[in-house]
């Protein structure tokens, strides 16, 4: 295939939504099961495989990735960003998903050459993740709206919003959620009922929380 300047401009944004991996700092669920301890070395496990399969897919020119951090501050950030081997990162802030989300889409749109992108948003709590499930994201954002990748829990692994979602108030279809229920996604998808959407869906995996999760694969 013909790699033109183009098809580079063209390549979604895939947003890793990441927080620092600090003992006792994160998978509290998970940390009452197993310990910190061992909470903490899965939690990096899932993080460094997150990004490993993410980079395959940049180095090939399939999209570009922004480290989306929590937990540490833009100096650290910077520090960590580079220790993964990525280029960009953006502090999360404060609020809710939707408004992490929109300041990602925003500062991206300002760093950006070409401010007509998709965007995917992922976290770093899949174990399963391959290369296969990101380039069905990338072929399914181009064909859609919005795009969730269902999770077993009721909630879900990645969200796309095409540029055109991306473009326009995306804070509303995440408000009045209760996240770690089980109808985060179906009172996410009732939000966005009432907007003429083309909306899909990958297929659906495990997220790690609990202990269960872990059962779950085996």
């Amino acid at each position: 295939m013909k790699v033109t300047l183009n098809h580079f401009l063209d390549n979604p944004i895939l947003i890793i939504m990441a927080k620092w991996p600090a003992f006792g700092r994160g998978k509290s669920r998970l940390s009452k099961d197993i310990g910190k301890k061992f909470a903490l070395n899965i939690q990096k496990h899932m993080l460094f495989h997150t990004v490993s399969v993410s980079k395959f897919l940049e180095h090939r020119g399939h999209l570009e990735i922004c480290l989306a951090t929590t937990g540490i501050g833009f100096t650290s950030s910077k520090r960590w960003c580079k220790e993964l081997g990525l280029k960009n990162f953006c502090l999360q802030g404060q609020g809710t998903l939707g408004e992490r989300m929109k300041r990602q889409v925003l500062i991206s749109k300002k760093n950006t050459l070409n401010n007509k992108k998709d965007y995917l948003f992922i976290g770093t709590d899949l174990p399963d993740l391959c290369h296969l499930d990101l380039y069905d994201a990338i072929s399914k954002i181009k064909k859609n709206d919005v795009i969730f990748g269902p999770s077993e829990d009721g909630g879900y692994w990645l969200i796309g919003l095409s540029n055109r979602v991306a473009s326009k108030q995306i804070i509303f279809p995440f408000i009045d959620i209760k996240w770690s229920k089980k109808d985060v996604l179906k009172k996410t998808l009732d939000n966005l009922s009432i907007q003429k959407l083309k909306i899909d869906f990958l297929r659906c995996k495990v997220d790690i929380d609990t202990v269960r999760d872990l059962d779950k694969r085996s």
